[in-house]
Formats: C-alpha cells, sequence, structure tokens
C-alpha cells in the first residue's frame, strides 16, 4: 500500500506556472508506475500526464502537451507535474495516482490502485 500527498497547487494568472508534488510513503515507490489526473467542476475526472516506474516514459494528454512536465525522484519518493502556460481551462482539482507494478502508462483512472487527495488549481483569465 501507498499513501500520496500532493501539493503545491493556488491561484494563478493565465500564463503563468505551477509546480504540484507528491510524496508517496509506504511501498517501495519505483514499484508504481505514477499518473496525474484533473477534475474540473461539473466534469469527469481526466487523464493529465503519465509516467513508468522508472522515469523514462513519460505519456501527455493532447490539452497539455508541450506545457506540462511530469517527472518523478525515485530516491525522493516524489512525483512532479510542473505546469507552465497555463490557461483557464486547467482549473481544477489535481490528483496524483499510483498504478502498482504497471509495466506501462495507464490512462484510465479506475486502472489506478491509490490516489492522493487532490490539490486545488485554478487559473484565472
Amino acid at each position: 500500500q501507498v499513501q500520496l500527498v500532493e501539493s503545491g497547487g493556488g491561484l494563478v494568472q493565465a500564463g503563468g506556472s505551477l509546480r504540484l508534488s507528491c510524496a508517496a510513503s509506504g511501498r517501495t515507490f519505483s514499484s508504481y508506475a505514477m499518473g496525474w489526473f484533473r477534475q474540473a467542476p461539473g466534469k469527469e475526472r481526466e487523464f493529465v500526464a503519465g509516467i513508468s516506474r522508472s522515469g523514462g516514459t513519460t505519456y501527455y494528454a493532447d490539452s497539455v502537451k508541450g506545457r506540462f512536465t511530469i517527472s518523478r525522484d525515485n530516491a525522493k519518493n516524489t512525483v512532479y507535474l510542473q505546469m507552465n502556460s497555463l490557461k483557464a481551462e486547467d482549473t481544477a482539482v489535481y490528483y496524483c495516482a499510483a498504478d502498482f507494478m504497471s509495466w506501462s502508462i495507464r490512462k484510465k483512472d479506475y486502472e489506478y490502485d491509490y490516489w492522493g487527495q487532490g490539490t486545488q488549481v485554478t487559473v484565472t483569465s
């Protein structure tokens, strides 16, 4: 089992940047592929970015490609989401999720085993 705690959310103007962090505790962090999801009010939760267990492979939703960067530091048990050129439509609660012993980056939320509590990102235009 792993516990996930997100941080770094906040209020930012359009065009600005934020870096989200997700700290993991419990089972060996490198056992998990990691993903970031988001949920805006009235919308379903959607995949944003994912990273493989080693960090060597990443995948992004088209809506964030070129603006967001996912990375991980297995020594620090932490996954990051660097968000640049933020837009109003990026406003959502952002969640990190862990996929135990997965060898691929999965995009469906039900495929992930553990979730953080979420952190709010609000982008003003």
